[in-house]
């Protein structure tokens, strides 16, 4: 069995295992957020770039108010938050579009559990680098134009639920130097490699460390 045939064997098992054990705090997230604000349970965002540049729905909890990334482009009030959105690596500290619900979900990375659907689907893998979105891409590379040959080898493989981005800081660290750890790890194709972020990963969902 080579490399890709043994990750997706254990994509589907630790899918399957890990949408059991999160059974519970699925539901009770999704009744918190239906009792906290009307509108879907599952956020409406963006599709985002998967492998081979194939665009997907990525699955996760609503943790905003609705239309959150409709109005952040459209709204007059939301202007310098979009402007702040674009400058900061497409990550925003204290955004006010969030809920109450959604800021704790987030902070614990309880929003990200609906994946799993992602990974059962075949678009997503357990551990990857993060997928982007399309306009995140273009955007970066016009600020980060070294970045553009990286960009293609993280786009070799399959986008993860957790990766190295994410147990190393998220959030904290820019465009330039995550796009250089995604085309690392993706290089690397190590089964070992990803147990050993697995294994870090429970922390950097306790801890919250750069979640936004």
């Amino acid at each position: 069995m080579d490399y890709e045939e043994l990750k997706r064997l254990i994509d589907i098992s630790s899918a399957i295992v890990l949408g059991i054990i999160f059974l519970p705090i699925s539901l009770i997230t999704a009744l918190a957020i239906q009792w906290e604000s009307s509108g879907p349970v599952f956020a409406d965002i963006p599709l985002r770039v998967g492998r081979n540049g194939k665009k997907f729905r990525l699955y996760k909890f609503r943790s905003m108010i609705t239309n959150a990334h409709y109005l952040m482009q459209t709204d007059p009030k939301y202007k310098k938050l979009y402007e702040e959105y674009k400058k900061s690596s497409y990550k925003i500290h204290n955004d006010p579009r969030w809920t109450k619900v959604g800021k704790f979900i987030r902070k614990y990375s309880i929003d990200e559990i609906p994946q799993l659907i992602n990974v059962l689907r075949g678009e997503m893998s357990l551990v990857g680098p993060r997928p982007y979105y399309p306009d995140e891409l273009e955007e970066q590379q016009k600020k980060y134009p070294e970045t553009k040959k990286l960009v293609d080898e993280v786009l070799s493989v399959n986008p993860g639920i957790t990766g190295e981005w994410q147990v190393s800081g998220r959030s904290e660290i820019n465009f330039d130097k995550r796009i250089s750890m995604d085309a690392s790890y993706a290089r690397r194709k190590s089964i070992i490699y990803d147990m050993i972020i697995i294994l870090k990963s429970p922390w950097a969902m306790i801890s919250g460390k750069g979640a936004v």
